[in-house]
C-alpha cells in the first residue's frame, strides 16, 4: 500500500512541474539577426504568439533552428509569456575557390558532391567533411597521395566569407602489380583479361586503367563475379579486394577470390497461378528440358526470366512478377523453382530522368520497355532498368518508385550518374607476319545522343588502312541501328610485285534482330579504287590497270548461339556474307559463310574443343576476269605452318589468290600442361584448308591442292603484353606453297 502510494506521489510531482513549467507565449522578440529577418526566424522556429509551451518545446525549437545551418549560435529564453530568441548568424560563402587541380571536369564533381555551396550558410563541420570528401573524390580518380588544405577569407562589413580550397594533386597512383589469390581455378593470364584495370607499364601512357580507381576496382569485382557463375560456380565469392603501397608510391592490387565448387541444374519447376493457361508457358519448358543436367549458368537464368518477359508481353500477362527459388541439392545440384505472382495492379502515372546532365531523355527512354500509361510489370520494369544499364555510358543507375496522384498509379525516377564516354587507344604487335602500328578513337555518346563514334588507324609492312565509323541505335524509333563509314586503304607491292592498290569507299546500312539471336544486316558500299603498275608486274596485272567504281549491296545474316560471346565454352556462331554488284565494271560477287562450334570436353580439368567452317567464292556474274583485290585469300589465322598469303595460285612470283577457299579448323585448349604457371596457355590444332581457281588466264596452275598443317600453340603473358606463337609441322602441301614452322606476334596497347 505505502508502495503505491509512492509511486503516486513522484506521477503526481511530474505532472504538477510539467504543468508549472508550460507557459503561454504572448509575445516574441528577436535579437542579433542581420541577414534575416524576424518573420522568417519565427517560422523557422515553428512557434507562434499564443502557443503554450514548455521545456521540451523550447529545447526541440532550439534543435530546429540549430538543423537549418543559418546559425552559429542559439539562446532562448521565455519570461513573462514573452520569448526571447537570441542569434549569431553563421557567415554566408561568398564564393568558393578550387585551385590546384587540372582537370575542370573534376572540379565539377567536387562543386556538385560537397555540402558547402555558394551563397549558402557557412559552417566549420560541414568544411571539415567536404574536405574529406574531396580527398575521397581525387582517389577514386588516382590522386591517392592528394594533399587539401582550405583557407577562409573573413568580409565582417557583411558577414561573409570567401572559401578558398589548395589542392596539391601529387602523381597518380599507378598499378605495378595485379594478382590474384585463393581458391581461383582459373589462371591469372585468364583472369587479368577479364578484369577493367591493367599494370602499369612506361609506354601505356593513354590508358587510365592504369591507375587506382575505386569505381573500377568494383567493375572488376562485378565482372570476375559474373564470369565465374558463367563458368558454373554458383557459390563464387570475391572475398576481398585492396590495393597495398609499394615502396615507389604505386599499387599492388590483389583479389582474394573463392571460387567454390562447380555446381549443375538439376530440375526446374514453374508455378503458375490457378488461372493461368499452362500451355502459353510451354517455351519456358523446353528451356528448362535444354538445361537441366548442364553445368549452372547465371546468364542461362536470365534466359528464362527473358521468356517468361517475352510471354508477359505477348499473352496480356500484364501484372507479373517472378520469383526464383533455389535449392541445392546432393552432388553439387541445383533445383529451381520460378513462382509467377499476380503482382498488384499499378499504373506508370510519369517515368522522371534524373542526373543527365549531357545525355538527351530520349536515349534512356528508348530503352524502356515499360513506358507512361502502361502497365506496371515488375519483369518488363527490371528489364528496361538493365537496358539503361548495357548503354554503359553511366557510372550508376538507380530508381525510385513514388506513389502517384490515385491508390493505382505509380511514379518512377531513374536516376543516373554520367561518366566519361571517350577513348584513346594505341596498339602495336610484331611477328613473323610482319610489324602493326595503330590507335584509335571511340565515343560512345556523342552529343549526348547515343551515338558511337569509331576512328582507327593502322600501319604494317605494305598497308595502311583507316576508318571512320558512325552508328546511331535505335534509328527514327525503329530499333534498328543505322551505321555509316568512310575508309581509306593502300596498299604497295611495286617493290616486290609491280602493282600498287588504293581504295576509298563509303558506306551506309543497318542492323537488327530479324528473329531470337538472328540478326541482319544490310548495307550499301560505293567504292573509287585505282590500280597502279609498273615494269615488273605481270601481263595479266597490267591489263587490270586502271580505275574502278563499284556500288555494291552487302548484306550479313549472323546468328550467335554460345553461351558466351568471350571464351564460350559450348553453342555455335554461324554467318552468310553477300556482296552482290549493283554498279560494277567486272560484276564481282562473293559469297562467305563461317560456322564454328564449341563444346567442353572435359568440364574437371576445362578443356574446350573448337571446330570451325569457312567456304568463300569470288566470281564474275558476266564471265569477267575477278580482278586482284577482289580475289579471295585464306586468312593467316585460318592456315597456320605456311606464311602470310604465301600459298595458292602464282602469276609469276606473286600469290594472286584464287576464286574459291575453304578451309577447317579443329582446335582444343590443353589446360593439363604446366597448369600451376599462371602465365601461359596451350593449345593443340590442325588446320586444312585449299585455295584455288583462276579465272583470267587458263595456263596458270589453279593450285587446287588441300594444303594441312598440324602443331602446339602457346599464349604467354608477358610484361610487355600478350605474346602468342605457334610450332608447325605441314602435312600437305603444293611444291610452290611457302612454309613456316614458327610463328609469333607480340601485341600490347597503351
Amino acid at each position: 500500500m505505502f508502495k503505491k502510494l509512492y509511486l503516486s506521489l513522484i506521477t503526481l510531482f511530474f505532472l504538477s512541474t510539467s504543468i508549472v513549467l508550460s507557459e503561454t507565449i504572448n509575445d516574441i522578440e528577436i535579437n542579433g539577426n542581420v541577414r534575416l529577418s524576424v518573420s522568417s526566424i519565427i517560422v523557422l522556429s515553428d512557434l507562434r504568439v499564443g502557443d503554450e509551451v514548455n521545456t521540451e518545446d523550447l529545447n526541440n525549437t532550439l534543435k530546429k533552428l540549430y538543423e537549418t545551418d543559418f546559425f552559429n549560435n542559439i539562446s532562448l529564453k521565455l519570461e513573462n509569456n514573452i520569448l526571447k530568441i537570441s542569434v549569431v548568424e553563421n557567415p554566408i560563402i561568398e564564393d568558393i575557390e578550387i585551385r590546384g587541380i587540372k582537370y575542370d571536369s573534376i572540379v565539377e564533381d567536387i562543386l556538385n558532391a560537397i555540402n558547402l555551396k555558394n551563397r549558402s550558410s557557412f559552417n566549420e563541420v560541414k568544411l571539415d567533411k567536404d574536405l574529406i570528401l574531396i580527398k575521397n573524390i581525387l582517389k577514386t580518380n588516382g590522386y591517392y597521395f592528394a594533399k587539401v588544405e582550405s583557407s577562409i577569407l573573413n568580409n565582417p562589413s557583411n558577414n561573409s566569407v570567401r572559401l578558398v580550397i589548395d589542392v596539391d594533386q601529387g602523381q597518380k597512383a599507378k598499378i605495378k602489380e595485379i594478382s590474384f589469390i585463393g581458391n581461383k581455378s582459373f589462371k591469372d593470364k585468364k583472369l587479368l583479361s577479364l578484369i577493367s584495370s591493367e599494370e602499369h607499364r612506361f609506354w601505356k601512357f593513354i590508358s587510365n586503367n592504369v591507375y587506382v580507381d575505386e569505381n573500377r576496382i568494383n567493375l572488376d569485382k562485378r565482372l570476375l563475379t559474373n564470369f565465374y557463375k558463367n563458368q558454373g560456380y554458383y557459390k563464387v565469392k570475391i572475398l576481398s579486394s585492396f590495393a597495398e603501397i609499394t615502396k615507389k608510391n604505386n599499387f599492388k592490387v590483389t583479389y582474394n577470390i573463392d571460387s567454390g565448387d562447380k555446381y549443375f541444374f538439376n530440375n526446374f519447376n514453374l508455378k503458375l497461378p490457378d488461372d493461368y493457361n499452362e500451355d502459353d508457358f510451354n517455351d519456358v519448358k523446353k528451356v528448362f528440358k535444354k538445361l537441366s543436367g548442364k553445368e549452372y549458368s547465371i546468364n542461362d537464368i536470365s534466359l528464362i526470366l527473358e521468356e517468361i518477359d517475352q510471354i508477359a508481353s505477348t499473352k496480356s500477362y500484364d501484372f507479373i512478377t517472378a520469383e526464383v527459388i533455389d535449392e541445392i541439392t546432393e552432388d553439387n545440384k541445383i533445383n529451381f523453382r520460378f513462382n509467377i505472382i499476380d503482382s498488384k495492379k499499378f499504373y506508370v502515372q510519369k517515368i522522371n530522368i534524373l542526373g543527365n546532365n549531357t545525355t538527351i531523355e530520349e536515349v534512356i527512354r528508348n530503352k524502356f520497355v515499360v513506358d507512361e500509361g502502361d502497365p506496371l510489370n515488375q519483369l518488363l520494369f527490371n528489364k528496361s532498368v538493365n537496358n539503361v544499364k548495357s548503354l554503359g555510358i553511366f557510372k550508376k543507375v538507380e530508381t525510385k518508385v513514388k506513389d502517384g496522384s490515385s491508390e493505382n498509379l505509380k511514379i518512377i525516377d531513374i536516376i543516373v550518374e554520367e561518366q566519361p564516354t571517350g577513348e584513346i587507344s594505341l596498339g602495336a604487335g610484331f611477328g613473323t607476319s610482319g610489324t602493326t602500328i595503330g590507335g584509335g578513337i571511340t565515343e560512345k555518346n556523342f552529343l549526348g545522343k547515343g551515338i558511337n563514334l569509331n576512328t582507327n588507324l593502322e600501319i604494317s609492312d605494305e598497308t595502311i588502312k583507316g576508318q571512320f565509323i558512325y552508328s546511331k541505335p535505335n534509328f527514327a524509333y525503329t530499333d534498328n541501328t543505322l551505321f555509316t563509314s568512310l575508309r581509306s586503304t593502300s596498299s604497295d607491292f611495286l617493290s616486290t610485285y609491280g602493282y600498287e592498290i588504293s581504295d576509298i569507299g563509303f558506306s551506309i546500312g543497318t542492323k537488327f534482330e530479324q528473329y531470337e539471336n538472328i540478326f541482319f544486316s544490310p548495307e550499301i558500299d560505293i567504292s573509287f579504287e585505282e590500280l597502279d603498275t609498273n615494269s615488273t608486274a605481270s601481263s595479266n596485272l597490267k591489263k587490270q590497270e586502271g580505275n574502278y567504281e563499284d556500288v555494291y549491296f552487302k548484306y550479313s545474316i549472323d546468328q550467335d548461339l554460345r553461351d558466351s560471346s568471350y571464351d564460350p565454352t559450348r553453342g555455335n556462331y554461324s554467318s552468310f556474307h553477300q556482296e552482290l554488284p549493283i554498279i560494277s565494271g567486272n560484276n564481282e560477287i562473293i559469297n562467305t559463310f563461317s560456322f564454328t562450334q564449341y563444346k567442353t570436353l572435359s568440364k574437371t580439368n576445362k578443356t574446350v574443343g573448337k571446330a570451325s567452317l569457312l567456304l568463300k567464292t569470288a566470281n564474275s556474274l558476266n564471265d569477267k576476269d575477278v580482278r586482284i583485290s577482289k580475289r579471295a585469300q585464306i586468312p593467316y589465322a585460318r592456315l597456320r605452318g605456311f606464311e602470310r598469303g604465301k600459298v595458292g595460285p602464282k602469276d609469276g612470283d606473286d600469290f594472286i589468290g584464287g576464286n574459291y577457299v575453304t578451309a577447317l579448323n579443329l582446335s582444343t585448349n590443353l589446360p593439363g600442361i604446366m597448369s600451376t604457371v599462371d602465365i601461359l596457355d596451350f593449345n593443340y590444332f590442325i588446320d586444312i584448308a585449299n585455295v584455288w581457281g583462276v579465272d583470267y588466264d587458263s595456263a596458270i596452275d589453279d593450285s587446287n591442292a588441300i594444303r594441312s598443317a598440324t602443331g602446339l600453340g602457346v599464349d604467354v603473358l608477358t610484361p610487355v603484353g600478350p605474346l602468342n606463337f605457334s610450332f608447325s609441322q605441314p602435312i600437305t602441301k603444293k611444291s610452290s606453297d611457302k612454309t613456316e614452322t614458327f610463328r609469333f606476334n607480340l601485341g600490347t596497347t597503351f
